[in-house]
């Protein structure tokens, strides 16, 4: 077998997760079937592929976690299969995974990341040096003496990525490290982790879901069902239409650029791909072609928004951990409308999740109060006797699923709430049915233990098991991370149709873009306090967003630029009284151009 000292070379491996219980009768799950791959030592590259398709599992392998079935795995020229190699081999490869948690050991944060330099018997002041370098490239250096336990989400998932770069890898992993983290965050560690790349000739393997994210690669590998399906370059493999059938989708400028494409008639090629300015000038030269056709007038679907019924107010609502004098939230005056979709944004560890979990009585308000107006009378979250009759009415989806999934199987975790509630096993049935079929779970998975699925399995399990108590108002904090672009439109569409059917969703969210079209109006938090309340359109209007230092939907950004260039080609061309409707862009920017007359100097 081949063994290239500046490769890691994956051939034929394959791979099953064993059933825990052997008189199950089940056959073991196969994650990788024969699975051949290789990578170059110092490249940039992407494994992607829907939810189950092995990806994490291929991670694993490659950093010895797991043992192939069959098959080799060589890293750099060494046999993963040689036991005397095996310290080698891990001691230059690291692994930040989807959920944090799991990786943290340390009481205090400074203490955590210094865990695995420690253990190599690094000695001070080295030690010193390392962990505070690692807190700073990560933006957690201020917070070095603070508990574990007492960071956000996002905050966690950077200090897993602290403990990693700490350990000075050869290779590093990421399976799904950028999820938790808001867009400025994201960026700042992507360009953190790519100049080490490029300084130290890491070895960088990014396991995502967000296809942006994947166009900063040298190299794509895309698995299905535990084989190479497609490799190749970021614009060869956007150029494909195979794409949706693995669960992915182009990234949100590519698929705007290929239906303005479509509109003109149109093709674009993998050239122009390559860069920004590649491809808004190809569109240029595509709006100036003869006889363009204006697309049908948008229609637009605003609602009654300002007159709908308030159904759940919070009212001065302060909280601080710990008898802490730095509040988490401060003073938070928010009107939530029935019927809405109300999106929270901000950065990591602004306050979004202390908020919500005041929202069915998980924290009780120290300052303030949340109420819940029901046809019954209001309930009031500081009010223990409320607390049952709360969480009928608010359902929440935690931002890590696998907290709420306990039970042996899935089914039973979603019917908890329903046998104590007394339901009968037949109205049990159809519920959980219901519900299952809502967020695409299969019989096999609701058979399936939940600690067997895949983080985004994970997520529809326990989304699964809110529905089916039908609540009035759900709460949800991130609800489509860790889902494929697939899962994640199938999950927005569920949410659509939770809308349409009467119910008020909260939905935390770092995609700018999925909170633009998805929410009817976004509530941005900065430093524990509300900065602004409105619609999309208000709060991503370039000077407000500009003012408030929020990052605008990327499709937006990029339709930005192109539209300043049309305004140099098209005489008379005007943006400025169109709507803001990122999912329309393509439509928006061709009716300019045919209104403009096509008239270009």
């Amino acid at each position: 077998m081949n063994s290239d000292p500046n490769k890691i070379i994956i051939e034929d491996v394959c791979f099953s997760y064993e059933n825990v219980d052997e008189n199950s009768g089940k056959a073991p799950r196969l994650a990788l079937d024969g699975i051949s791959a290789s990578i170059e030592k110092g490249s940039y590259t992407a494994i992607l592929g829907s939810n189950g398709s092995g990806k994490s599992t291929l991670a694993k392998i490659i950093d010895i976690l797991e043992v192939p079935d069959s098959g080799r795995v060589v890293i750099f020229g060494k046999d993963t299969s040689n036991d005397e190699l095996f310290w080698q081999i891990r001691e230059h490869c690291c692994c930040v995974f989807q959920n944090p948690d799991n990786q943290i050991v340390g009481t205090m944060v400074e203490e955590d990341v210094a865990f695995g330099p420690e253990n190599l018997g690094i000695p001070n002041p080295e030690l010193r040096e390392l962990v505070d370098q690692a807190l700073k490239d990560v933006g957690l250096y201020e917070l070095k003496d603070r508990e574990t336990t007492a960071l956000s989400g996002g905050q966690k998932q950077k200090l897993a990525i602290a403990g990693a770069l700490a350990m000075k890898p050869d290779i590093l992993i990421l399976d799904e490290a950028t999820a938790m983290l808001d867009p400025t965050s994201r960026d700042d560690f992507l360009s953190v982790v790519e100049r080490m790349r490029v300084e130290k000739n890491l070895t960088l393997i990014t396991i995502t879901h967000d296809m942006t994210e994947a166009l900063r690669c040298d190299k794509l590998i895309i698995i299905n069902k535990g084989k190479v399906a497609l490799e190749g370059t970021p614009e060869e493999i956007f150029m494909s239409e195979d794409l949706w059938q693995y669960g992915l989708k182009r990234p949100v400028k590519f698929n705007f650029a290929f239906e303005i494409a479509k509109l003109c008639g149109c093709k674009l090629t993998k050239e122009d791909l390559k860069s920004d300015e590649a491809l808004t000038e190809s569109l240029v030269k595509m709006l100036k072609t003869p006889g363009l056709k204006a697309p049908e007038a948008l229609v637009s679907d605003k609602g009654d928004e300002e007159n709908r019924e308030i159904i759940m107010s919070v009212k001065g609502l302060s909280h601080s951990y710990d008898g802490n004098n730095t509040k988490a939230i401060d003073n938070i005056n928010l009107d939530i409308r029935k019927g809405e979709v109300l999106g929270i944004v901000g950065e990591s560890g602004c306050g979004k999740t202390t908020l919500i979990t005041h929202m069915n009585a998980i924290v009780r308000p120290q300052e303030g109060e949340v109420v819940i107006h029901t046809d019954d009378g209001d309930l009031f979250c500081s009010n223990k006797k409320d607390t049952m009759k709360i969480r009928q009415n608010v359902g929440l989806v935690f931002q890590y699923p696998e907290y709420q999934l306990f039970e042996e199987t899935v089914y039973k975790d979603i019917s908890y709430g329903l046998k104590k509630m007394n339901v009968s096993q037949e109205e049990q049935k159809a519920l959980i049915k219901e519900a299952a079929d809502k967020v695409g779970l299969t019989d096999r998975e609701l058979d399936a233990s939940p600690f067997e699925l895949s983080g985004g399995q994970k997520r529809r399990a326990a989304m699964a098991g809110v529905l089916v108590m039908k609540p009035k108002i759900l709460v949800l904090d991130e609800p489509a991370s860790g889902l494929d672009p697939r899962g994640r439109q199938e999950m927005f569409a569920i949410i659509k149709g939770l809308k349409e059917s009467g119910t008020t969703i909260i939905l935390v969210s770092h995609n700018m873009d999925e909170a633009a079209v998805n929410c009817d109006r976004i509530c941005l938090i900065d430093n524990g306090k509300i900065q602004a309340v409105g619609t999309p359109k208000e709060l991503f209007a370039m000077d407000r967003a500009d003012e408030l230092n929020v990052q605008r939907p990327r499709i937006t950004r990029f339709s930005a630029v192109l539209k300043e260039k049309l305004e140099k080609v098209f005489t008379g061309i005007e943006f400025n009284e169109m709507d803001f409707v990122p999912e329309k862009e393509a439509e928006v920017i061709v009716r300019a151009v045919v209104k403009a007359g096509g008239s270009n100097e």
